[in-house]
C-alpha cells in the first residue's frame, strides 16, 4: 500500500506527495496540478490584496526522505484576484495582467527551479531553500525559510517566497522608481504561498 508523505515548500504551502516505500535511490514525483495551489499577496500603503496562480506542473526529486531539486510553474495567465470583486476587482486582474506588471500575454509562464536544499539550525525554520525564480522574462536567484518535518512515514514543510518585483522589470508604482506617489506607492515586494501535490 501506499504511503503519504506531505511536503510544503515556498510560501505557507503544503505540499502533498504519495508514492511507494522508499527504497534507496532518487526518485522523480510528477507535481499534481489539481492538487496544488499557488497564492499570491501584494500590498500597498493603504492596503493589500491577494488572488491565485494556477499550477502547469512540475517535478520533485527525492533522495531517499529528502527533497534535492526540482522545478514547477505557474500559469500567469490564469491569474485572479479574489479579495474583491465586481468592477474593481476586474480593472485590478487586467493592470496586473497587462505590461505595467506581469504582461501575461507575453510571459504567460513564470517558474521555479530547486537548486540546492539544506539545514537551517537556527529560528522556527529547519531549511533553506535556494534556486532560481523566472518571471516576465526575467531569472534571479532567490533562498527562503522552509519548515520540513518528518512524522510516521509523512513529510510535511511551509515556507514562504517574498519576490523583489523590481528585479523582474515590474516598477508600476515603485517609491523607488517614482518620486510624489503619496499613499498611491506600491511595496516593491509581493508574496508567493505555494501549496503543491505530487505523486510517483
Amino acid at each position: 500500500m501506499k504511503r503519504l508523505v506531505q511536503i510544503a515548500a515556498l510560501g505557507l504551502g503544503i505540499v502533498v506527495v504519495a508514492f511507494k516505500p522508499i527504497d534507496d535511490g532518487i526518485k522523480t514525483l510528477d507535481i499534481k496540478p489539481e492538487a496544488s495551489k499557488i497564492e499570491w499577496v501584494g500590498e500597498k500603503i493603504t492596503g493589500s490584496h491577494n488572488g491565485l496562480i494556477a499550477l502547469k506542473g512540475g517535478t520533485l526529486q527525492v533522495d531517499g526522505n529528502k527533497i534535492i531539486g526540482g522545478s514547477f510553474e505557474g500559469d500567469m495567465k490564469s491569474m485572479t484576484v479574489e479579495d474583491i470583486q465586481g468592477e474593481y476587482g476586474a480593472k485590478l486582474l487586467g493592470h496586473l495582467k497587462s505590461n505595467d506588471f506581469f504582461a501575461v500575454s507575453d510571459f504567460g509562464t513564470a517558474k521555479f527551479k530547486i537548486e540546492k536544499v539544506e539545514s537551517n539550525k537556527s529560528g522556527e525554520y529547519n531549511t533553506m531553500i535556494h534556486g532560481q525564480l523566472s518571471i516576465k522574462g526575467q531569472t534571479h536567484p532567490i533562498s527562503f525559510p522552509a519548515n520540513v518535518q518528518m512524522n510516521d512515514g509523512k513529510l510535511a514543510a511551509y515556507g514562504e517566497i517574498e519576490v523583489d518585483r523590481t528585479k523582474y522589470d515590474i516598477h508600476y508604482g515603485s517609491a523607488s522608481f517614482f518620486d510624489n506617489l503619496g499613499d498611491k506607492a506600491i511595496s516593491d515586494s509581493f508574496k508567493l504561498k505555494v501549496s503543491l501535490g505530487a505523486k510517483i
